[in-house]
């Protein structure tokens, strides 16, 4: 049944059909090139709008529906916890679920300036060579909303959003009367008839914009694309400069996957597993890794929820994921992030799923009649906070060697990360906690947790790009030091996390890294054509 596809050497293999893979994957096919991708999980058919089922523990279940089959294991200040990550598995990965939200970076996210530095000395590609594929990344998903009042870069190609219920509505002119300034927030959603806007579940159609919508599914409409999926990939091989072909394990069958360019996609956990798993006399430390930064660098986000409460009732019957502020992104050159609606109530239903994942990431994770209690605080919170909206703030982490995966060669496919709260983040939280009540001023507001909390699905950093081979893995085209056809195009490239939802900025380098791959094989076809060869 695979045999035509196993045997075929394809221009580029694709690991990973998530956001990068999708979407550098579209791009290719479009340029012309034939385009295999490899996911290891399944290829399940679309079927009404799932909820993210935090119960289910069966890997064969969680597959299925989508999620990563198998528990992480984290290491956060020394204190080890077990527990089912906010991952997606199969065609879309994880952006299947959390996609949406697709916020462009801001100018200082990438460069470095004397107003404000950069911490790294800036990317190794400038904010205008990435603003066109900014651009297109927009126009491909979709993106509605408005302009940021407070960027001297506004986005030209933002579609029109639906119009605001009149809560919503009402909240936005709150925050302007406190000095704020809210504007409508970007999601890559069509907005079709009936569209229920599906944030943090499946979409039985296609009205939002993730990898496998705007990625998967239009390159496999080319007719030059192909995807092979519940394959697992065990370990990059070739010389020293170029990689030859795959090893991977479908059913239990050993596939041996060639093609003149490989894209690494696998995720900021995947991607590094495999190249760390690429051992060889040529490679004795990984693939591409000589420097050595392979799965360090691993940055996250805190998030702070909020619940705010509008000045009166109001009817929030329409858009739900609609309100984003930059006030907050950034105080004299110190860098904290961006505040947003998260398009929930502080309705019973979404008290008692935030409580359940605050419990499955808890130390009382293994007592699991516990986790029943949920609803009993969940009741009372829905009485207590009635009518509020939750909000969310995203703080940006900075890059750290010591925060990494840690890899067993025993257990190749086992995700496992340690962790450390530096002091630095920390004393910024504080800073950026206390600059958003501040800010919202006499609005009423309550913080839902005090202690800092990971936001584990914006993971980046642990295969970065530079300049320097000496202190990152990936060329700023985003291709290999020192290997001529392995690329990547997850959010394991990125040397520094942003303040913001990194899905739009994945999609932009996956376009970019796409015209990168289109304009090397052309320039080597050329080389060879004049050769004969």
């Amino acid at each position: 049944m695979t045999a035509h596809l196993v045997d075929k050497e394809w221009d580029v293999i694709v690991v990973g059909a998530g956001m990068g893979g999708g979407v550098v994957g579209r791009r290719l096919a479009e340029r012309g090139l034939s385009v295999l991708y490899v996911e290891t999980g399944p290829n399940a058919p679309r079927a009404e709008a799932s909820e993210w089922m935090p119960d289910v523990e069966d890997p064969d279940e969680r597959a299925a529906l989508g999620y990563w089959p198998r528990p992480i294991h984290q290491v956060i200040d020394g204190r080890s916890t077990t527990l089912y990550g906010p991952f997606g598995t199969g065609v879309g990965g994880t952006s299947a679920f959390y996609a949406a939200t697709l916020e462009r970076p801001e100018r200082h996210d990438i460069d470095d300036s004397a107003e404000i530095p950069h911490p790294t000395g800036g990317w190794p590609v400038s904010y205008d060579e990435m603003l066109p594929y900014f651009e297109m990344a927009e126009q491909i998903l979709d993106v509605c909303g408005e302009p940021d009042p407070l960027t001297p870069d506004p986005p030209r190609t933002l579609r029109q959003a639906p119009p605001l219920s009149e809560g919503d509505a009402a909240m936005i002119a709150a925050f302007r009367r406190e000095g704020l300034h809210p504007y409508r927030k970007h999601v890559g959603v069509r907005y079709l008839p009936g569209c229920a806007e599906c944030f943090g579940r499946k979409c039985g159609r296609d009205c939002k914009m993730d990898g496998r919508s705007a990625g998967v599914e239009p390159a496999l409409s080319t007719g030059r694309a192909a995807l092979l999926d519940r394959c697992e990939i065990r370990a990059l091989r070739g010389t020293r400069d170029r990689i030859t072909h795959l090893e991977a394990v479908r059913g239990g069958e050993r596939l041996r996957l060639r093609a003149r360019r490989f894209v690494l996609a696998a995720g900021t956990f995947g991607t590094p597993r495999i190249l760390l798993a690429s051992t060889s006399a040529d490679w004795p430390n990984g693939v591409a890794n000589d420097s050595g930064v392979i799965g360090g660098n691993l940055m996250f986000k805190l998030y702070e929820r909020i619940a705010v409460w509008p000045e009166r009732r109001a009817d929030f019957t329409g858009p739900v994921n609609t309100i984003s502020v930059r006030d907050f992104y950034q105080r004299d050159g110190v860098r904290y992030g961006h505040f947003q609606s998260m398009g929930l109530s502080a309705s019973y239903g979404d008290i008692v799923k935030y409580l359940k994942e605050r419990f499955d990431q808890s130390t009382f994770r293994r007592l699991t009649p516990l986790r029943a209690f949920a609803r009993v605080p969940a009741f009372a919170g829905a009485k207590i906070f009635g009518d509020a909206r939750i909000f969310q703030g995203l703080l940006e982490d900075l890059p750290y060697r010591h925060n990494r995966i840690v890899f067993d060669p025993a257990r190749p496919e086992r995700i496992e990360f340690e962790y450390t709260l530096t002091a630095e983040l920390l004393a910024r939280r504080r800073i950026f906690r206390r600059m958003i009540k501040t800010g919202l001023g006499r609005q009423r507001s309550s913080y839902l947790h005090m202690g800092p909390e990971l936001s584990l699905s914006h993971a980046c950093g642990t295969a970065r790009f530079g300049t320097d081979p000496r202190t990152s893995a990936f060329d700023a085209s985003c291709k290999a030091h020192g290997i001529d056809n392995l690329y990547v195009s997850d959010a394991s490239f990125m040397p520094t996390s942003t303040g913001i939802n990194p899905s739009l900025t994945i999609a932009a380098n996956a376009l970019r890294v796409a015209d990168a791959i289109v304009a090397a094989t052309q320039a080597r076809d050329a080389a060879g054509a004049q050769y004969g060869t």
